[in-house]
């Protein structure tokens, strides 16, 4: 795990980084080959955790844990970060394959639906020539079975990645990283949410200025209405009612 140090939000532990330190994180975990996973979380998934301390102690783990949201960041800043910076799944994706073109990473795509995995290597390598994806695969909706999962750790094994992408949703991607990352032959496993639809055009990705008014919720609900109100329309004046306890002091969470 990194030594950096994580901001405390809700019991939570998100990295006091940006984008820079979020690279040389990761290029250096690859270059020890010290296996870990990476997390990109926001309110969202910080709300998971308050009802799940496995989903809490998952997040509390990773490699890293980027401040996916704006509030994160704006948490970082009251507990006295001054260089933390909100970095998305989606943004890190475009950044680490960048990287990885650059220096050399094999890369493998899990998630999605049928085709967007392909679909998003097609596009990934036209915006970043000299990316090397050596695989992908679309799993069920469902938990792996005993023979899918021989056969996902056989390909793994044959193909050896240096970085396995997870696009699955909040808390599914991090459950699945934690429980593979030991059993799949790859030195980072990287949870990214919704990047794989955003970067094969099946969503939009919120502007600079709505992510920095805090409002890339509301750009998101606005193109999911039916699938994401419960999240935050309900999630979201819970956390604030939340925070506002514990950065008064009055109520008391542990990084366990």
């Amino acid at each position: 795990m990194s030594n950096i140090r994580r901001i405390n939000v809700l019991g939570v532990g998100v990295h006091d980084v940006n984008l820079d330190q979020s690279l040389g994180e990761i290029e250096s975990a690859i270059a020890a080959g010290n296996k870990g996973y990476v997390c990109a979380t926001g309110v969202h998934g910080v709300m998971e955790a308050q009802k799940d301390a496995q989903l809490k102690s998952i997040f509390n783990r990773s490699l890293v844990t980027t401040p996916d949201g704006r509030p994160t960041v704006w948490v970082g800043r009251l507990q006295g970060s001054r260089t933390m910076d909100q970095l998305t799944g989606p943004n890190l994706m475009l950044s680490v394959c960048e990287l990885s073109a650059k220096l050399g990473y094999t890369n493998f795509f899990y998630g999605g639906n049928t085709g967007v995995a392909d679909e998003l290597k097609q596009n990934l390598c036209r915006r970043f020539p000299g990316l090397k994806v050596v695989g992908t695969y679309t799993p069920p909706f469902r938990k792996l079975n005993s023979a899918e999962e021989a056969e996902l750790i056989s390909t793994v094994a044959r193909l050896k990645p240096d970085i396995f992408w997870v696009g699955l949703s909040t808390p599914k991607q991090e459950r699945f990283m934690a429980e593979y990352i030991h059993k799949l032959d790859t030195t980072l496993m990287m949870g990214v949410g919704a990047a794989f639809d955003m970067h094969t055009g099946r969503i939009q990705d919120s502007p600079d200025w709505i992510k920095r008014a805090g409002l890339q919720w509301a750009h998101r609900l606005a193109q999911e209405p039916r699938r994401l109100w419960k999240r935050y329309l309900i999630n979201n004046p819970r956390f604030i009612f939340k925070i506002a306890f514990q950065l008064l002091g009055l109520t008391k969470y542990e990084l366990i």
